[in-house]
């Protein structure tokens, strides 16, 4: 059994998806982001860094395992699934996934911060975040015009980048002429488990559109961003 300890953010839901399509059984423990339970000592004893997502095997003396890209693939190593053993095939996977956490997801957190949390409207910022999330999607893009999925065959990088890119319309960031990568987030949006993952802890409905639950949503995360 997993016990995985998670939000419903993108990176929690990396960790949530891969266990639903890996269909490896766990028990979701929520954490509270906004009353700073990751900060608290029983949380810092599972990962110090006090950020979900955060796994603990329980079939392996409880082995505690944290970042949301180790965590995917451990779980893939366990359930032998979704990430090639031979070496070539494993290497294509473990490139997209770091793409996916150096690059996507930093860059469209930060058009997060500057877009829709700061008060303060730092245009400079928010331009350079928001292109450059475009410029990875372009990647992404060509990428796909490829091959179906983003290291030939389905795999945690797929999930990876899909649990982030799917926000994009939050972030700002338009994939308008971006065929291939509108493709395959449509293939990916129909997968079973992953619409089941993305509602672990909680489902989260969309407030692009309302103005109200924006900046509501953008006043919470406002008192997060220096913890």
């Amino acid at each position: 059994m997993i016990d995985l300890y998670t939000a419903s953010t993108p990176n929690g839901h990396k960790a949530s998806c891969a266990l639903e399509e890996l269909e490896i059984p766990y028990e979701v423990h929520a954490i509270d982001l906004s009353s700073l339970e990751q900060k608290k000592p029983d949380f810092l004893r599972l990962n110090p860094n006090g950020r979900i997502p955060v796994i603990v095997d329980t079939e392996e003396d409880d082995l505690v395992v944290f970042e949301s890209g180790a965590i995917m693939v451990y779980l893939a190593e366990k359930a032998g699934r979704l990430l090639p053993t031979e070496r070539r095939g494993r290497a294509r996977v473990i490139s997209w996934l770091m793409f996916q956490m150096g690059g996507v997801g930093p860059m469209m957190g930060q058009a997060n911060v500057f877009f829709r949390y700061f008060p303060e409207k730092i245009q400079p910022a928010i331009d350079r975040y928001q292109n450059e999330s475009r410029r990875l999607f372009e990647a992404l893009d060509t990428r796909l015009a490829e091959s179906e999925w983003l290291a030939d065959d389905y795999s945690i990088a797929d999930i990876a980048n899909w649990c982030w890119v799917r926000g994009h319309r939050w972030s700002g960031v338009s994939v308008d002429g971006l065929d291939h990568l509108q493709r395959w987030l449509d293939a990916l949006k129909e997968k079973p488990g992953l619409r089941r993952g993305v509602e672990v802890p909680a489902p989260v409905p969309s407030i692009v559109d309302d103005e109200e639950a924006t900046a509501k949503f953008a006043e919470r995360a406002r008192s997060m961003l220096q913890q």
